[in-house]
């Protein structure tokens, strides 16, 4: 019970900061894109030096850190699409860097350096073209969306530490259940059915499809960084959010998520 009262106030906290950077301006839901792949780099970083392989230090946090700036410029600026390639020399760098390294794994060295933006920063590069869908910052489409992900994630907590029996996946995590999965989809569906009438941008039923695809890829999103983490022997993230883990623990239901929806919404028009 401690540990449920300290997830649910630590969420909150959380919950009441995201929202109102998000809400505030765009350049306030920059500067949260920012701060959560700069932490999430860290985060992955760490996991992964726990392996025989190292990632290199500074490379993937000028990756991820162009791509969401670019990506900004891109959308709210209305810069040139090819902003984006400034990335290139960056990831050119990489593969410089490594000669100069005197590593026994130079291969998986580069892998793991060009995995961790593409698993931090790709998701919220979507995020901030789903905040520009219709050309001008739309706040409630950025909370809107993430709102589905907590409930979703809300649903399942609850759902599975009342009712959990049968197990999702016991060999990556063995505290998944179905249960667990169907509360979570039954909530973020029942939330996008309330919320769509206040939410507005899309209509009822794109909400209700949404929030369809946000409960599956989120439970693999989740199971993967599960994968990950068991792979690196350690049961959480990081230590920043009590009661939760990290910003990637936090944010694991993303990394599926994020594009698939962004994919979504541009085949609606």
């Amino acid at each position: 019970m401690n540990n449920f009262w300290q997830r649910t106030l630590t969420g909150a906290i959380f919950v009441v900061v995201m929202t109102g950077m998000v809400w505030l301006h765009a350049f306030t839901f920059l500067i949260l894109l920012l701060t959560i792949v700069i932490i999430g780099t860290n985060e992955l970083s760490r996991l992964i030096n726990h392996a025989p392989v190292k990632a290199q230090p500074i490379s993937p946090y000028l990756l991820g850190i162009i791509a969401i700036v670019a990506a900004f410029g891109v959308t709210y600026f209305q810069l040139p699409a090819s902003m984006m390639l400034a990335i290139v020399p960056i990831a050119v760098g990489v593969l410089l860097y490594e000669l100069y390294r005197s590593s026994e794994r130079p291969f998986w060295n580069i892998a793991v350096t060009l995995f961790i933006p593409t698993y931090v920063a790709l998701p919220f590069v979507f995020l901030t073209m789903i905040a520009f869908a219709d050309g001008d910052y739309s706040p409630a489409m950025v909370l809107s969306f993430i709102g589905m992900i907590w409930m979703s994630d809300t649903g399942a907590y609850l759902a599975g530490v009342s009712f959990g029996r049968h197990r999702l996946m016991e060999r990556i995590s063995p505290k998944k259940t179905w249960e667990g999965f169907f509360g979570g989809f039954i909530l973020a569906l029942t939330a996008a059915w309330l919320l769509s009438g206040w939410l507005g941008v899309v209509e009822t039923r794109d909400w209700m499809i949404i929030s369809v695809i946000i409960s599956i890829t989120g439970t693999y999103g989740d199971l993967i960084e599960s994968m990950l983490k068991r792979s690196g022997g350690v049961k959480d993230s990081g230590t920043i959010m009590p009661g939760h883990g990290g910003f990637l623990d936090r944010f694991d239901s993303t990394l599926i998520s994020f594009p698939l929806v962004y994919l979504f919404i541009s085949l609606l028009g």
